[in-house]
């Protein structure tokens, strides 16, 4: 990712914070719409699997220009997938969500560069959280 790219997500998604929790309950609403099989991982209240979800993607946006320090988190959640029976493809559905729920939530600041910032984005932790998982089914 180049500096401008990690730039672009951090300030879009600055522009989401103050719509945190109904930004949430958009990609969970898509996210289902998309694989409707995915909502049976999820066993815990959505409004508070919502708020960790975007607790989560705020550390890691905020960690973009030092990622050595959040690949390890990124990887043991990719890890913790596992437990929960997340496979690959779940990632695409998760990443085709993320995107709609910022295209929805940023409107017309989701330019075509912000959407290839975040698809850099979104490709590089979900391919850390995939290989840590992968490394956790073959040991």
């Amino acid at each position: 990712m180049t500096p401008t790219q990690i730039k672009l997500v951090q300030d879009s998604f600055e522009q989401v914070v103050p719509i945190a929790d109904q930004a949430a309950a958009m990609f969970y609403g898509r996210l289902f719409d998309i694989d409707p099989e995915l909502r049976s991982l999820f066993k815990t209240d959505l409004s508070e699997q919502g708020r960790k979800l975007m607790t989560m993607i705020r550390t890691a946006v905020n960690g973009l220009n030092n990622l050595d320090a959040i690949v390890p988190a990124v990887q043991a959640l990719g890890r913790r997938h596992v437990e929960y029976g997340v496979v690959d493809a779940d990632y695409d559905s998760v990443g085709e969500a993320l995107l709609w729920t910022l295209e929805q939530g940023l409107g017309e600041a989701f330019t075509s560069e912000v959407k290839e910032a975040w698809t850099q984005t979104y490709n590089l932790l979900a391919g850390a959280m995939k290989d840590a998982a992968a490394q956790v089914a073959a040991a």
